[in-house]
């Protein structure tokens, strides 16, 4: 009854083509970015901002850049993970050998050299798919581990391989609180996000999914596999090699080759397939089960006054992971994602289903 469509006419080629037709939409979009960035800065604990908040929303944004390429284009990647891997050490070595330099800019610099890295590692797509470029993918993550535990340049000398950052700023503003540097994470994801949207909804994004659904029918009628393929690497490791950067400096601060081992590229290949392959707002949703649900596991026996020990604690916490992705994946294969677009329609014809 509230959420209805009639009236609102479209009188214009840019109203037909906004990202949020209908108004009601736009209204609790507008009320939940200003709870975003306006409540949550002045309510919210430390302990939330750093244990909860930045993560996700650092992780959110990886999975958007993975969505681009698996969800999007098709092409299997293992080895995103890397790529967060390219961004953090390249911004942190334009941090410390460039005297002064921006922490946005570097930010932005490790997100072009993750991207120069995709696209090399991008080439074989040309050839190869499915199981076979994935382990190609996979190759990146070994290389770069690598490379980052050999290479002593990469972590300036550090004997210890690990690196750290310090004394953020952005714009003359210093980031040392938790609600600053969640700011700064919310911006990046809407602005990226929103960068994302527009790709996938424009003549690239139709290019990624003709390649994604039949790449030989898409090069019958005209679209180039090379320039389509490579464009979603691209997009891809630029917008994960920022969120590298950011799950660096913002998050951990501190960080050895470990922190982008394959078992995050792993964990952001389940955020992906959890939310919802093909779909941006699926990538956060997928973000928001994995970030949130341990936690809320790990509170339900305190909850409910039971004793039981850290050991099996963590055991019963992967166990139940573990069944509920199954489970998810079972009742709904495309995700939270295709849960929400049903929620959506039907509220569409609320009260009167047919």
């Amino acid at each position: 009854m509230f959420y209805r469509e009639n009236g609102q006419f479209k009188t214009s080629y840019q109203s037909d083509l906004q990202i949020f037709p209908v108004a009601q939409d736009r209204i609790v979009l507008a009320l939940f970015a200003l709870a975003a960035f306006v409540a949550v800065p002045m309510l919210a604990s430390d302990y939330l901002f750093r244990a909860v908040l930045v993560p996700f929303l650092i992780l959110s944004l990886a999975a958007i850049g993975l969505n681009v390429l698996v969800g999007y284009c098709g092409q299997i990647s293992l080895g995103t993970g890397a790529f967060m891997a390219v961004g953090a050490y390249a911004a942190y070595n334009l941090n410390v050998r460039i005297e002064g330099m921006p922490l946005l800019l570097s930010l932005i610099g490790g997100g072009l050299c993750a991207m120069v890295f995709g696209i090399l590692f991008g080439i074989p797509s040309l050839r190869i798919r499915g199981l076979y470029l994935a382990v190609a993918t996979l190759a990146a993550q070994f290389f770069v581990d690598w490379f980052t535990n050999r290479v002593a340049w990469v972590t300036n000398g550090s004997s210890s391989g690990s690196v750290s950052v310090s004394a953020l700023s952005l714009f003359g503003l210093p980031l040392d609180t938790p609600a600053r540097k969640y700011l700064l994470c919310l911006s990046l994801l809407v602005l990226l996000g929103l960068m994302a949207k527009n790709l996938v909804r424009g003549a690239i994004g139709r290019e990624w999914m003709a390649m994604r659904d039949m790449d030989v029918a898409a090069a019958v009628i005209g679209i180039r596999p090379v320039y389509a393929k490579l464009s979603a690497f691209a997009v891809s490791s630029f917008i994960v090699g920022v969120a590298g950067a950011l799950w660096g400096f913002v998050h951990l601060g501190s960080w050895e080759p470990a922190a982008f081992g394959i078992d995050k590229s792993f964990q952001l290949l389940f955020m992906v397939i959890i939310g919802g392959l093909g779909s941006i707002v699926g990538a956060v949703f997928g973000a928001a089960f994995i970030v949130l649900l341990p936690l809320f596991l790990n509170l339900v026996p305190h909850w409910l006054g039971l004793s039981i020990s850290t050991g099996t604690a963590s055991f019963l916490e992967h166990m139940i992971f573990g069944a509920l992705i199954v489970f998810f994946l079972i009742v709904e294969p495309h995700g939270l994602a295709a849960l929400w677009a049903t929620a959506r329609q039907k509220l569409r014809l609320w009260p009167f289903p047919h």
